[in-house]
């Protein structure tokens, strides 16, 4: 029996493969010739019989040949043994465009139009959480002689730059000495605890640094209260159209969902680890609108810390295989860079 499960598998596997490859549904014939199966024409016949009857492949039309489903394309996902590797030259090609980048933005736009390029689906990045983030340092630049910006670095490489009208004149020493006590404050702590600490500082600094301290102080515990995780990148939508027939009349729907960031945060919301994949499959994804597609996802971080989630999203015949392992590369390069700053 366990034999017969096997071959069924690797009928299916064929199916999969070729229905990807083509976007034809696939007969017995095409499978008997383009894969050594050693079995017969009758043979797959029946196994294609009982993956159509246990809900594993379907007929779309009159023809001879089956279509994977939502059900089959699990089972194959799942039963990923080998995920292909990329080669030395993709892996070079990655590092070497994202080492370019120039700070966090830059970084995580990069990954989206490497992502978006390498799948040839639409590529999603969620900007690194705050929940988890400590504050590295905190810049203090005067402007004028009235006017500070702020520059609130975080250990997984935000920057947050604020603005602040202090009403009043401020000497280049006094500027220095709430730059001390901001930092003394603040640094390497978590933001909240940061925030608690900075609201403390009015009440126990010097007389004549209190109102510029009030002033500053407002303005951090609103940034460091604020959790911008919320932005994203999004790239490569245009990919999606390229395939029109793989969402009959749904398409809209799905760049209507992909324009909502809220249906795109819980997509990549179960990015918990870094490293470990996730794939929803058709009816799977708990929005409506994104039930005609496959998402690929993954945390990205360091060690056992997910700075934030990426993936990408396309129908659900798409090269599972080659999905996984551009997410996971790019993901897995991201997180060292964001690691390294």
């Amino acid at each position: 029996m366990a034999n017969a499960d096997e071959r069924r598998f690797d009928v299916l596997r064929a199916i999969v493969a070729d229905y990807v490859s083509n976007q034809e549904p696939v007969g017995s014939k095409a499978i008997v010739e383009r894969h050594n199966l050693g079995v017969s024409s009758a043979t797959v016949r029946n196994d294609m019989a009982t993956l159509e009857e246990e809900g594993y492949i379907t007929q779309p039309h009159t023809s001879a040949g089956r279509v994977p489903t939502d059900k089959g394309y699990r089972l194959f996902v799942d039963r990923l043994s080998e995920i292909k590797p990329l080669s030395a030259a993709e892996r070079r090609a990655i590092t070497t465009f994202l080492d370019s980048g120039t700070d966090l933005d830059d970084v995580l736009k990069r990954s989206v139009r490497l992502l978006a390029q390498l799948t040839r689906q639409v590529a999603v990045v969620q900007y690194p959480m705050l929940t988890n983030a400590k504050v590295r340092h905190l810049e203090v630049v005067p402007l004028t002689p009235a006017r500070l910006m702020l520059v609130l670095i975080t250990d997984n490489g935000r920057v947050d730059q604020r603005t602040v009208d202090l009403g009043d004149v401020i000497t280049e020493e006094d500027v220095a000495r709430l730059r001390t006590v901001l930092n003394a404050a603040m640094s390497g702590r978590r933001l909240n605890d940061a925030a608690a600490r900075v609201a403390e500082l009015p009440d126990k600094s010097p007389g004549e640094l209190r109102d510029a301290l009030i002033r500053v102080t407002t303005v951090l515990v609103e940034s460091l209260a604020e959790h911008p995780e919320e932005r994203l990148v999004l790239g490569g939508t245009a990919n999606l159209t390229r395939n029109v027939a793989d969402f009959p009349g749904s398409l809209r729907q799905v760049l209507e969902a992909l324009e909502e960031q809220v249906v795109v945060l819980k997509l990549l919301a179960a990015a918990r680890n870094p490293g470990a994949i996730t794939v929803r499959i058709g009816e799977e994804n708990e929005d409506e609108q994104m039930r005609s597609t496959s998402v690929v996802s993954i945390g990205y971080g360091r060690d056992d810390v997910v700075l934030g989630g990426m993936g990408v999203v396309g129908p659900t015949r798409m090269d599972y295989p080659g999905t996984i392992a551009a997410v996971r590369a790019v993901a897995n390069y991201v997180g060292q860079i964001l690691a390294g700053r």
